[in-house]
């Protein structure tokens, strides 16, 4: 396995630090920076393979650089918030993080996650190199070893989460399952925190995959309990 490389972009120095000096002890190569601007460049020039980003920056916060930053890339992004406001974790789930962790943190759920989506990126790798796996469902066509979807023929611009959780569910239409559920199988491991991760991540799906996002024919919900896939 290839070394990971992390971008910690984080203005407080000692949490800089100690992150910094925590993902060298598990192996993984690290750059850091402490402000917005130069965040923004290494996250575009750099490649890292993950973004742990910081929401309040100077210059450029982070909710600019994760907007910025998906324009071009789909790298994991992890957001780092000193706020419990729900405002603030819902936008930057909006503007396409992958997942947020809220100050202070423990430094063993840190690694936990980011682990985890490594070995979710390494499992993808690997089964992009089976053959083409194209289903179709209605106007919907989903590449599920291409990380492609299209409707009418027409690609759809999807995250990797949002491509994640669509594969998921249409592997295995009509079965329901709890938002714990996708949150432990499809953001890989145990989460630490609200469900409303998935809620999100939901609703910008099917912002983009239904003609009436508030009358979907494809991602359902079933009341009291999650969310299922039906062909239409």
């Amino acid at each position: 396995m290839d070394t990971k490389k992390v971008l910690i972009v984080e203005d407080e120095k000692s949490i800089s630090d100690i992150i910094q000096f925590n993902l060298k002890k598990e192996g993984f190569e690290v750059d850091t920076a402490y402000d917005g601007e130069s965040g923004l460049e290494k996250a575009l020039a750099g490649k890292p393979d993950l973004i742990l980003l910081d929401v309040m920056l100077p210059h450029i916060d982070g909710f600019e650089i994760c907007k910025k930053v998906r324009e071009t890339s789909a790298v994991p992004i992890l957001m780092l918030t000193a706020k419990e406001e729900e405002v603030d974790k819902v936008l930057g789930l909006e503007l396409g993080a992958d997942d947020y962790i809220t100050k202070p943190f423990g430094m063993r759920e840190l690694i936990a996650r980011i682990k985890a989506n490594f070995r979710r990126i390494d499992l993808d790798d690997s089964e992009k190199d089976d053959p083409a796996n194209v289903q179709d469902f209605g106007n919907l066509s989903i590449d599920m070893n291409r990380y492609e979807v299209r409707k009418n023929g027409e690609p759809l611009d999807l995250t990797l989460r949002e491509f994640e959780l669509l594969q998921y569910l249409a592997k295995k239409e009509n079965k329901v399952f709890s938002r714990e559920q996708l949150l432990s199988d499809v953001w890989g491991y145990e989460y630490f925190g609200d469900i409303r991760t998935v809620d999100v991540t939901v609703r910008r799906l099917r912002e983009k995959l239904e003609d009436d996002s508030g009358n979907p024919k494809y991602i359902m919900t079933k009341r009291g309990i999650g969310y299922y896939f039906r062909r239409p």
